[in-house]
């Protein structure tokens, strides 16, 4: 049988988004879905900023952009009438260290076709209707089955599995063979009660809301506003679905039976909620499709990997919905993992680089669990009182780009930092900054420098010269590694190398924190791994952390011989 690199368990954004992220780096991915056709969902409004920086990364940014919308002002309603509005977005704005202020809306389905014909593009394609009904973790090519065992915790040990490869079932067709199997497949994941990983948390029976995507008579409602009807007996929401004439995602409080139990979600449930709560007719809903009910579910897998098997975005964890943070979690899960995944497979890393996808990941989840049901609380207290909307779900947090590592053991070498004084840690997001190429004086920025798979070395001030040429010579060509030079804009560039960019307006060095001191032969190096969080921050005369992160993440570099792995990847 065939062998795989990675098999990715459902197409949705979070496995949608690892797929691209490993073909382009050219490992060998298949992406199966138990679905028979791409599912019309349209549960997640949209990407955050931080989101829209991993698409842009990707690739797709500006087509997300063109087929989306900016947020939608919130007009809230009691009593059928307007009594507030509010616009939660109305102060962001880009800066010169995030060039999304705010994030997008678009229907999911449109955003997951964007990256189907993005992986396309690398010559992927989703297999639909392919549900995995079994997973069994081999020690070897020649194991007899009988030995290969499952979901017994005995062997998933934190440094990889016995095995080199997991054999996948399909409830119908040839079985199939990967090197790392990764479950994207949704709060009900198979590939997570394959493997028995308990899915803790609490599911609140009476936290119930009923959606759909419904179309209402043209011109009956102001497509520029998201409007919310809040009332003390139920709630109805409308926001307009971006790129289509008269489309809306319905969202509302359920109707219920004489025992107050909610009932089923139907098209004339929806026109009579909509003439309870609003001033229009039931009859302005003219369509209503992708019924489903939500209910308030807050779990966590208690692990993300075992052995060659992994769970990202739902599979892994799933929160309340206030804040938006559902898909883009998962978006930024299989961030974190596809590089990790890809410097393993190409024997330049350890397997135990992938226990890092949990040691970062599960206490971002179970934060934005925390997080997210706070905000559904001020969400539920704010709408008790007229004028109260949505918009309390909105705060800094939600933009994703707080969000950072420093417990990491990859947040390696941070050099000492006073409270207070500017510039990231190791483990924070790297921030963006305006600059221009230094040889062509072209506008450019440093998530554009550090855009596509590598990992990037950035030095600042005359003294970082050294470390850049070593590392350029050990990585040099195509080990994913690349030397940037940042110069200020009163540093003499004769002899800039390629690649190297001047911080003119000195926005690289505020947001980094290196301003030049007096001594000529200072510096900092920042080594940034291809997720864009800092992996080191050290003087430019610490040659040593540089060279050993480096070595962790990408091997010895071009003075070393083939190791094993990258045979063992190439077979």
């Amino acid at each position: 049988m065939g062998m795989t690199d990675v098999l990715i368990v459902g197409a949705g954004p979070t496995g949608l988004v690892l797929a691209c992220d490993l073909a382009r780096r050219g490992a060998a991915v298949r992406v199966v879905d138990r679905s028979p056709a791409p599912p019309r969902t349209s549960r997640a409004k949209g990407p955050n900023p931080r989101s829209l920086e991993i698409l842009d990364d990707l690739g797709v940014a500006e087509e997300v952009l063109a087929a989306g919308s900016a947020p939608l002002s919130m007009l809230k309603y009691r009593d059928r009438r307007p009594v507030a509005e509010a616009d939660p977005w109305a102060d962001s704005a880009p800066s010169p260290d995030a060039r999304y202020g705010r994030g997008w809306l678009i229907a999911q389905w449109r955003l997951e076709g964007i990256l189907r014909d993005r992986l396309a593009g690398y010559g992927v394609r989703v297999e639909p209707g392919r549900e995995v009904v079994g997973l069994a973790q081999g020690r070897n090519e020649d194991e007899s089955r009988g030995e290969s065992r499952s979901g017994s915790d005995g062997y998933y040990g934190g440094h990889g599995a016995y095995g080199g490869h997991v054999d996948v079932t399909y409830a119908d067709g040839p079985a199939g063979r990967a090197r790392y199997v990764v479950g994207c497949d949704g709060a009900h994941s198979s590939v997570r009660k394959l493997l028995g990983i308990p899915f803790e948390g609490t599911t609140a029976e009476d936290q119930v809301m009923v959606c759909g995507d419904v179309d209402l008579a043209d011109g009956v409602l102001d497509r520029t506003r998201w409007h919310q009807w809040f009332d003390e007996d139920g709630a109805v929401m409308l926001c307009p679905i971006p790129g289509t004439p008269t489309g809306w995602w319905f969202q509302a409080g359920p109707e219920r039976d004489g025992r107050g139990r909610p009932l089923a979600p139907t098209a004339d449930g929806f026109r009579r909620l909509l003439a309870h709560h609003t001033a229009l007719p039931g009859r302005a809903l003219t369509r209503a499709e992708l019924l489903s009910t939500y209910r308030v579910n807050v779990r966590m897998a208690d692990r993300f990997r075992a052995g060659r098997v992994l769970l990202a975005g739902d599979a892994a964890h799933v929160h309340a919905i206030a804040g938006g943070l559902g898909m883009n979690t998962g978006i930024q899960d299989a961030f974190n993992l596809g590089w990790k995944l890809g410097l393993v497979l190409a024997g330049h890393a350890d397997a135990e680089l992938l226990d890092t996808y949990e040691e970062e990941r599960l206490p971002v989840a179970a934060r934005t669990l925390d997080l997210t049901s706070e905000r559904l609380r001020a969400t539920l207290e704010a709408i008790r009182r007229p004028g109260g909307g949505l918009d309390a779900a909105i705060t800094p947090d939600t933009t994703g780009l707080g969000v950072g590592y420093r417990w990491s053991s990859l947040a390696a070498g941070d050099r000492a930092q006073e409270a207070g004084e500017p510039g990231p840690r190791a483990g924070d997001r790297a921030p963006d900054a305006p600059c221009a190429d230094a040889t062509t004086g072209e506008r450019t920025r440093l998530h554009r420098v550090f855009a596509g798979p590598g990992t990037t070395v950035l030095g600042f001030g005359p003294g970082s010269a050294a470390v850049l040429r070593e590392t350029a010579n050990a990585y040099g060509g195509d080990a994913g590694v690349r030397v940037c030079r940042v110069y200020a804009a009163h540093e003499d560039r004769a002899g800039a190398e390629p690649g190297a960019v001047v911080d003119d307006a000195g926005h690289v060095a505020a947001a980094y924190g290196t301003e030049a001191s007096g001594d000529p032969a200072a510096g900092t190096v920042v080594i940034v791994r291809p997720d864009h969080h800092v992996g080191v921050l050290a003087p430019a005369d610490d040659a040593r952390s540089v060279r050993e992160y480096l070595r962790r993440l990408h091997g010895t570099g071009r003075s070393a011989e083939r190791s094993p792995g990258m045979v063992d990847a190439a077979r």
